[in-house]
């Protein structure tokens, strides 16, 4: 289902006029408005989901196909020297337009794109615990 007010579906969908790197029945692949790297692309399910929490499992399952596909033309095209395939939901994690989408972002060797944190660390009772109550909620 299209959401009539959402940008992603209208750009998706071809209501508004996109040039893709990749179409099917599913998605649409365009290169991001405002690209981290040179390349930078964006997966957009045709059908409206506002976040992984919503995404159809089919949709899921075909959009790791699709960053495979596009991920490895991408290599072979810019020759970059990695790639981050990043998916963000809600605000606190820099979701910034409320439709699902994923990024294809090129590294290049001395980039300056930042997608890092400093990694934690758990006590073992932390990380039982968290297992334990993700676990009861699966």
């Amino acid at each position: 289902m299209i959401n009539d007010n959402c940008i992603f579906c209208k750009l998706a969908n071809g209501i508004i006029p996109v040039n893709p790197v990749y179409e099917d029945e599913l998605v649409t692949v365009i290169l991001d408005a405002g690209p981290a790297s040179r390349g930078h692309a964006l997966i957009l399910p045709k059908s409206h989901a506002e976040n992984l929490y919503e995404l159809d499992d089919k949709v899921a399952s075909h959009i790791t196909v699709v960053a495979k596909k596009v991920g490895t033309a991408m290599k072979k095209a810019l020759n970059f020297d990695g790639l981050n395939v990043v998916q963000n939901n809600g605000e606190a994690a820099g979701q910034t337009v409320m439709h699902y989408h994923t990024h294809l972002i090129p590294r290049y060797s001395g980039d300056t794109v930042n997608v890092s944190w400093v990694p934690g660390k758990n006590s073992d009772e932390e990380a039982t615990a968290l297992v334990k109550v993700i676990k009861e909620n699966i």
